[in-house]
């Protein structure tokens, strides 16, 4: 007859004791990534953003009943934007691009119309991929704001 083997020598108490042992570890490592990661999508004044919303309906809301319409021509290298609907503005125009998820990715730039009445934004970096666009005007009476997924030698209608 064979002597047993003593407990640490054999393979269940150590599969049994590295099963609990791994989630230990992986809770640990999920612990470090959230306190080492900060969580830009949240805002500290939420309930003044909040009500801020109602004040950007209104501001929609004049844009629709002036019948602001812009068209969005996307490249690689610019953006161009020109009026196509409602009473013709010559102002500069506040253009911001938000990304859904990456924030530092977000820019904004004032823009002059050219004689043409275009609007044009030159881009230092790539911008594929879904954006929310706002245009506002610049004296911030209105604002057309949509979701658009660019794409390359496209065009999007903003309205």
């Amino acid at each position: 007859m064979s002597t047993p083997q003593a407990w640490y020598k054999q393979f269940w108490p150590w599969f049994l004791i590295g099963l609990p042992l791994c989630a230990v570890l992986a809770s640990i490592n999920l612990l470090m990534i959230a306190i080492d990661t900060k969580d830009s999508l949240v805002t500290e004044d939420y309930y003044k953003e909040g009500k801020g919303i109602n004040i950007d309906l209104r501001k929609i809301k004049q844009a629709k009943q002036l019948g602001m319409n812009y068209l969005l021509e996307f490249d690689d290298e610019y953006v161009e934007i020109s009026q196509q609907g409602g009473e013709k503005y010559l102002a500069a125009l506040s253009v911001s691009f938000f990304h859904p998820t990456l924030e530092e990715r977000d820019f904004s730039q004032i823009v002059t119309a050219d004689a043409n009445g275009i609007y044009r934004i030159d881009l230092t970096q790539a911008i594929e991929g879904p954006w929310e666009v706002r245009i506002e005007g610049f004296d911030q009476s209105w604002r057309i704001q949509q979701r658009v997924t660019l794409v390359d030698d496209q065009q999007y209608w903003l309205n």
